[in-house]
């Protein structure tokens, strides 16, 4: 069965006879986002209530609560809260950048190294950020699926790198043996947004909600995950290859 979080009625029939629930929606290229996520979120979470289930785990960024945070970082931690409106524990893991084949994060940063070797840096480059591979970040959700601690809890994850976004875009060009030039920062956030729009298939609108997301820091602050879920996560330059090697299967497998 499908259910749409916009159409609250297609809700309960699809969580009937569920224990557990994983909350994956972003509206991140709607113009009205913010409120289509709170009210998705809502309507979810009273369905998840209605149906009896026992927790809701859902996919978060990362961001501290202490800085200035964005439209698109606030929608998330809000979303987080309304999860939980009908009483079911959420279990929440905040994961920043995330790399892997097809995510718009990702796909931002091999466009602008596939497309231009010399590029005028916006001011977001500087900010440090903690990548983490795809593969890796599906193994914290499926493992506090069944931990009796994990509901009402707030997990931070992360690879073992810890990199600002121009020394993620420099072993890219690394990687894939491009020469790519990084002049001093001058881009402002929104002449940064116009200019993704030139160079990369992203849109206006969602290149816009990156920006202003990459001007603070997203990096781990609490290790306690670690401790419920003792993995290794790869290196963001495996994470990097890993991601190449997915495109070209999936590109080889289109022809």
């Amino acid at each position: 069965m499908r259910g749409d979080v916009q159409a609250p009625a297609t809700l309960e029939p699809t969580l009937a006879g569920c224990r557990a629930a994983y909350y994956l929606v972003h509206s991140l290229q709607d113009a009205d986002s913010g409120r289509k996520d709170a009210a998705g979120a809502t309507a979810f979470g009273e369905a998840a209530a209605r149906a009896g289930l026992g927790r809701i785990i859902y996919l978060g960024g990362l961001g501290d609560d202490a800085d200035s945070l964005y439209a698109h970082q606030r929608s998330r931690r809000e979303v987080e809260n309304l999860l939980g409106v009908g009483g079911v524990p959420v279990s929440v893991i905040r994961a920043g950048i995330i790399i892997g084949h097809g995510g718009i994060s990702w796909e931002l940063t091999r466009q602008l190294v596939e497309h231009l070797p010399v590029m005028i840096a916006p001011r977001w480059v500087a900010t440090r950020t903690q990548p983490i591979a795809v593969d890796d970040v599906v193994r914290y959700p499926a493992g506090v699926l069944e931990p009796p601690a994990a509901p009402g809890r707030v997990y931070e994850v992360g690879g073992p790198d810890v990199l600002s976004y121009s020394a993620m875009l420099r072993r890219v060009a690394v990687i894939e043996n491009r020469p790519l030039l990084l002049p001093v920062p001058l881009l402002t956030p929104w002449l940064s947004s116009l200019w993704l729009t030139l160079v990369t298939d992203i849109d206006t609108g969602t290149g816009r909600t990156l920006i202003d997301s990459m001007t603070n820091e997203v990096i781990v602050r609490d290790q306690s995950i670690t401790h419920l879920i003792p993995i290794q996560p790869m290196c963001y330059d495996d994470a990097v290859r890993a991601a190449l090697r997915e495109r070209r299967q999936a590109r080889q497998a289109r022809w």
